[in-house]
């Protein structure tokens, strides 16, 4: 069957989620997202399942063409009666080249637009999924990687849909042709000073020209390596499953697994937990690192914002950067005084508490700060003075935490750590009406 409404029909009914509440069409102005829009529109006022249809377009404003494009959307939402969203989406491309720059800009932005339950449908077609493949083979990507573009899958508050993957290019104009759709060329799609577009341009049409039916051939192979990722993912999954401690993984039950197994297993956790795994050399480095330390020891793997971390026999993910308390802040003993410590730390919170701080014996004014190493409380009455490190070591406070603790201090005297210990000495006694400390959103400690 030719590429047409009923065709797309069959496609989205077969592949989108059971739980989808619309479908919102990444229109860009070129062809292909406006056939996609087009035939969706000829399905009907009911569309697909009945559900509603809009369109959103990106502006990165990167070329003099940006408002054309812009006006060709408009153009087409008004003549398929589709609601048009227009978003501004800045790109800043350091260190990256300007189109993967702009595809994060865009993803981005189409994420934070998505409704929940909305499907966001995009016009890849059948050649741009062997371009994807042979340009992750000459970077050489894994299996993951040479599975290319999935037909589905989760984004933002809903899914990604690519209902033309097996669509040719070729089949997509004669629909524009055949409707009379109107539509814009993005000179950047054709400047050979880009991958994707020297790879359109230069090669394939001279790989088409000796291998007819190339692009749904490589397709086919892309979706063979989906199908192989899929067993790795599942197979992962039960030792996830199995290793699981908490947040973290056990280092000894990864310990158990052949090497191989081990990789397939942390990349999948990794990519469970929304982190993009490190290349496969650095991810082999981290193994090794955290398998083979010391027990005193806490290595710590960093690559971009991530960190791996092991304590105690358990591996963590984490962000590279610790979370810290930073500079001292005056805080004001009263009845639900708040204190907000910072993203990622929550807020303090006074209340009544019987056993609590006496409040006679303290300063209207306290102060919150950052550990420094060497603080002591005596958290019982007749009990001896522990130090804040021995504390936290014996309730399991992560290394990397520690200094997210928020110290209370009257003057020079600690007197309490947010609500996990207070010091005796600075108590009325048990029963007795006093004030405690309430850790709100606390980070996870332990």
């Amino acid at each position: 069957m030719s590429f047409g409404a009923a065709f797309l029909r069959g496609v989205l009914e077969q592949h989108l989620p059971a739980a989808a509440t619309g479908l919102a069409v990444s229109l860009s102005g070129g062809a292909d997202s406006a056939c996609l829009l087009t035939a969706l529109k000829q399905l009907g006022a009911r569309s697909v399942r009945g559900l509603p249809v809009r369109a959103l377009h990106i502006d990165h404003a990167l070329q003099p063409l940006s408002s054309a494009f812009r006006a060709a959307c408009a153009a087409l939402c008004r003549d398929l009666d589709a609601p048009l969203t227009v978003i501004t989406a800045a790109v800043r491309w350091e260190g990256v080249s300007i189109e993967a720059a702009a595809r994060d800009a865009r993803y981005r932005a189409l994420s934070r637009e998505l409704k929940p339950g909305e499907c966001l449908l995009t016009a890849h077609h059948a050649e741009d999924q062997a371009e994807t493949l042979l340009l992750q083979l000459l970077r050489g990507a894994g299996l993951k990687g040479l599975s290319a573009m999935p037909m589905c899958r989760t984004f933002g508050r809903g899914w990604h849909v690519r209902p033309l993957l097996e669509v040719a290019r070729r089949e997509l104009r004669a629909f524009g042709e055949e409707h009379r759709i109107a539509s814009l060329e993005d000179p950047m799609n054709y400047d050979p000073k880009f991958d994707r577009s020297f790879l359109r341009t230069q090669l394939w049409p001279q790989i088409e020209g000796r291998w007819r039916g190339a692009a749904a051939a490589l397709s086919r192979t892309a979706r063979h390596l989906a199908e192989a990722q899929e067993l790795l993912d599942q197979a992962a999954a039960v030792q996830v499953r199995r290793l699981r401690d908490g947040e973290a993984l056990s280092v000894a039950g990864l310990r158990c697994l052949p090497e191989l197994e081990q990789l397939n297993t942390l990349r999948h956790w990794l990519s469970c937990a929304a982190v993009t795994p490190p290349s496969t050399a650095r991810l082999t480095e981290a193994l090794r690192q955290v398998l083979s330390a010391g027990a005193d020891r806490l290595p710590a793997i960093v690559w971009g914002p991530y960190a791996l971390r092991r304590y105690r026999a358990r591996l963590f993910v984490t962000p590279a950067a610790k979370l810290v308390v930073g500079a001292p802040r005056d805080w004001f003993l009263e009845p639900g005084a708040c204190l907000e410590l910072g993203p990622g730390l929550g807020r303090l919170r006074w209340v009544e508490q019987k056993g609590g701080l006496d409040a006679s014996r303290l300063p209207d004014r306290l102060s919150v700060r950052q550990r420094r190493g060497g603080e002591a409380l005596r958290i019982g009455r007749g009990a001896r003075t522990q130090s804040v490190q021995h504390l936290c070591q014996y309730r399991g406070v992560l290394p990397w935490m520690r200094d997210a603790l928020p110290m209370v201090y009257a003057g020079e005297e600690l007197i309490a750590v947010a609500d996990l210990w207070q010091d005796a000495r600075w108590c009325v006694p048990e029963g007795a009406p006093g004030f405690g400390c309430v850790w709100e959103d606390p980070p996870n400690l332990a």
